[in-house]
């Protein structure tokens, strides 16, 4: 070096532009070690720029917002977009006494690369000013660039004042939630980050939190979704090409969900879920003492497919295990209704928070109708440790609360979503909650909106339940209302033992205590005056049978009489079955001699037989009593002729027919339906057909409904049902169907159509010649009157013959003399006479060679008609 020659310090080390200040001044920064890593301002010497903007400084009253210099805005902007993100080398001319440091920016990793203060210049966004050493080689080039900017007319040397390049800014939006509202949530092209602000009071990674936002959004080009305003200050979201800055805060493990905000967040709060929980999984930052409320937890434990068995309360259900075991479940993060604020409930009666917590009852029956008997799928949020009871709050047991799904829908974000419940609001710090939190939230928002629930404004419903269970003097009074009802429905409410339960009865507002009859079920223990009487042996099992049976699941009852206490007595029946037959089928009950006088005493009696054939439960130490032997003597008897009125309904393919006993049912049929008529439902177009229920069905015309059994269910359109009165089949859709009323039930009025089939006579094999005396028979009977006699029973249905009524013929007789049948021989004495008789009606035929016998007698193999030769 030339002595005396001074020559600046070259900082080669890989530097970062990371921000631009102004026109002529940058930000630096060297690469991280161990944390956030250290940022130099660079002052460009020898030249000057046109200051930018600056707002006036709070809480000085004389100060005022100072323009953009012209020029100056568009210098800023051209050194933005060519050294943010770049790689620069700088060097050091000199230092003020306040340590603003000035020197040369290079593009690159050395100083062979472009001059920034020299680009500048070059294109007029610059002016040179003298430097501290004025006459060298920098300054000379300075000199002889801005010269040709001025000879081009090039920025601040163009025509003109340059106003055009002053920037008219606004520090403030006087309606901030209208300026949102006008983005319409939708991405807004050409911003680009200023500032990144940190905190006052640094919490920890905050700092490497900044320089993670900093390094990748600091004075980049991105684009801005508003998506909400709140108290003034203007939410949004920031996406840049390579990735959206929230979700990549919270997958590093610097930042976490805020709930207050993510219900506005367009973009999918289920990603900001999911990155956080990605966060926690692998303890990072801020997470890294994060311990998940689950995590001693075995996974089957964790999530697991239970069946709903019952509905505690609007926020809490009990399920069986695949192992058997029972498991109370609370739904994570609800609370149910419950009364706001004293005096709302008359102190001088007893709280029954089913019927008197507004909307309780609709959120309990929501629930019980969605989800008991039904298998759900149970994930466990969390598990809430048991508290001791204060002042306020009474004392809970360790819940267990998890996210309950059945059919892929989340049954607590249903209840929320209709306003049967709210959801729970948590401390920021408190990860005990619904793993589908913000969906409960959004569910929430819309039930407030749409004003269902318990954010309606209408007046709550109210439940006038009467509780009749051991009132004597009101059971009384209710008693023949009941009886007269034939089945009515009712809800299972508790189930004391196996034949003891407690029902509500929807259509007449009441509970009551019913008790099964015809069985004898092992009782439980009791607590009488001085002592403990035990339970039974089995009655523990019977009460665990009928509580999977029934509780709180739709039944029907027939009530039959009421005990001294109050308690009504009868016959309860579930999808078909009776709860007394399935008791004693199951070895958990014995008939009871009341049973005899009741039409089901025959079904108890053969469901007893079969279960002292296993000797399991009651019937363990049954021993089969000593069977004498009896010589029984076999009478002959005699034709018995009784012949009655009926009237033929129908006639099968199979040639059996049904018929209504004109005396004691087609007039009292034709009497009832003109009675009960009036109390048929209305046919739901939401009617959902079972096998095996009695129903209503609308066949020819649109005001005639018939009672029917539903033989099958192929689709909602393809119903197949047989008319119970009639004895015909049809094939219908579901929409014209309906619930058979209690008032027309088979109780109060059996099915009139009765089957029979022609006695001593036989069907032909021949489809053709079936076909035949089908037709014959249903042009001749088929709703006419006749006179009907039971000959002897059949395996499916009685043999009878049929006279007309008005010539008293034979029916069958006469189809045998059509040659269309063939005779039944059969052996017993009493039917040798009629038998000749159509024996010799057949003859006849066959010598006339009429429809069956025209080509002879076909039942001989060696007859000359089928060609056979010896």
């Amino acid at each position: 070096f030339s002595p005396g020659a001074w020559c600046p310090p070259v900082h080669q080390r890989p530097f970062l532009a990371i921000c631009v200040l102004s026109g002529c001044a940058i930000i630096v920064r060297g690469q991280p070690r161990g944390g956030p890593p250290p940022e130099r301002q660079i002052n460009l010497s020898n030249i000057r720029a046109g200051n930018l903007a600056r707002r006036a400084a709070a809480g000085q009253p004389d100060a005022k917002d100072t323009p953009d210099e012209p020029w100056g805005f568009p210098a800023r902007e051209f050194l933005r977009k060519k050294l943010i993100g770049k790689e620069v080398c700088f060097t050091v001319e000199y230092k003020t006494p306040q340590g603003r440091e000035y020197g040369m920016v290079y593009l690159g990793k050395d100083t062979t690369g472009e001059n920034i203060a020299e680009s500048l210049v070059a294109e007029g966004l610059a002016s040179r000013r003298e430097g501290i050493r004025a006459n060298n080689p920098e300054q000379n080039r300075l000199a002889e660039l801005e010269d040709q900017a001025k000879v081009a007319k090039k920025g601040m040397w163009s025509e003109g004042t340059g106003s055009h390049t002053v920037r008219d800014l606004k520090y403030t939006i006087e309606n901030p939630r209208h300026f949102v509202d006008s983005m319409h949530q939708k991405p807004v092209n050409g911003k680009y980050v200023l500032q990144v602000d940190g905190t006052e009071t640094p919490e920890p990674f905050a700092a490497e939190a900044k320089f993670f936002t900093e390094s990748r959004l600091l004075q980049r080009d991105v684009q801005i979704i508003l998506e909400s305003c709140h108290n003034q200050n203007i939410l949004g979201t920031i996406l840049h090409p390579n990735g959206n800055i929230t979700e990549l805060l919270l997958k590093e493990g610097f930042a976490r969900c805020v709930d207050w905000s993510i219900a506005v967040y367009t973009r999918g709060a289920e990603k900001l879920r999911a990155a956080e929980r990605y966060a926690k999984e692998r303890k990072l930052r801020i997470w890294r003492d994060y311990v998940a409320p689950t995590a001693n937890l075995d996974q089957k434990d964790k999530q697991f497919v239970a069946k709903v068995m019952q509905v505690l309360n609007a926020d809490a259900i009990v399920v069986k295990l695949t192992s058997g075991d029972y498991k109370t479940i609370h739904l994570s993060s609800i609370r149910p209704p419950r009364l706001e604020g004293e005096g709302t409930q008359d102190k001088n009666r007893k709280l029954r928070p089913l019927y008197d917590i507004p909307y309780m009852f609709e959120a309990r029956e929501f629930l019980r109708k969605k989800l008991v008997g039904k298998k759900v799928n149970v994930t466990v949020d969390y598990i809430r440790p048991a508290s001791s009871a204060t002042e306020t709050v009474p004392a809970f047991s360790e819940r267990t609360c998890a996210t309950v799904a059945i059919g892929g829908i989340n049954i607590a974000e249903a209840l929320v979503s209709k306003g049967l419940a709210t959801v729970i609001r948590y401390r920021q710090d408190d990860d005990q909650r619904s793993s589908h939190y913000d969906e409960l939230l959004a569910a929430e928002a819309r039930a407030i909106k749409n004003g269902k629930g318990l954010h309606s404004k209408k007046e709550v419903p109210i439940h006038r339940v009467a509780d009749i269970s051991g009132d004597t003097q009101k059971a009384k009074q209710f008693l023949p209302f009941l009886q007269r009802a034939g089945r009515s429905e009712a809800v299972v409410e508790y189930v004391f033992s196996g034949s003891r339960l407690k029902l509500y009865l929807p259509k007449e507002t009441c509970l009551i205590t019913f008790l099964l009859a015809g069985i004898e079920c092992p009782r439980g223990a009791r607590n009488l005056p001085g002592l403990v009487q035990e339970g039974d042996p089995f009655n523990e099992e019977a009460t665990a049978f009928t509580k999977e049976l029934v509780l709180q699941r739709e039944v029907e009852v027939e009530v039959e009489s009421m005990d001294k206490a109050g308690n009504f007595i009868g016959w309860l029946h579930v999808e078909g079955m009776n709860l007394s037959v399935a008791l004693v089928e199951q070895a958990l009950s014995k008939v009871h001699f009341t049973a005899e006088r009741s039409s089901y005493y025959k079904a108890l009696l053969s469901a007893e037989d079969a279960a002292k054939q296993k000797k399991e439960k009651v019937w363990a130490q049954y021993e089969e009593a000593p069977v004498e032997e009896v010589v029984q003597v076999l009478e002959e008897k005699e034709r018995i002729t009784s012949y009655k009125p009926v009237f033929v309904t129908e006639v099968t393919d199979d040639l059996h027919f049904y018929v209504q006993d004109v005396e004691t049912g087609r007039w009292p049929l034709l009497k009832a339906w003109n009675r009960f008529k009036s109390k048929l439902h209305e046919l739901s177009e939401a009617y959902i057909p079972r096998k095996g229920k009695k129903i209503i069905g609308k066949s020819c015309g649109p005001s005639w409904m018939y009672r029917a059994r539903v033989e099958k269910v192929e689709s909602p359109a393809k119903v197949h049902i047989f008319y119970i009165d009639y004895g015909n089949k049809e094939t219908l859709p579901s929409t014209r169907l309906g619930t058979l009323p209690p008032a027309f039930s088979t109780r109060v009025l059996p099915a009139q159509a009765i089957e029979y089939k022609f006695a001593f006579i036989q069907v032909p094999q021949d489809d053709d010649a079936r076909a035949d005396v089908v037709d014959s028979v249903v042009r001749d009977i088929q709703n006419a009157q006749c006179l009907l006699n039971v000959e002897h029973l059949g395996p499916s249905c009685p043999h009878v013959t049929l006279q007309f009524a008005d010539s008293k013929n034979d029916v069958g007789l006469g189809l045998v003399k059509e040659g269309l049948v063939m005779v039944e021989v059969r052996k017993e004495k009493q039917f040798q006479k009629v038998i000749t008789e159509y024996l010799s009606a057949q003859e006849l035929a066959k010598t006339n060679r009429l429809n069956l016998w025209r080509y002879g007698d076909f039942r001989a193999d060696d007859a000359d008609e089928f060609g056979y030769s010896r």
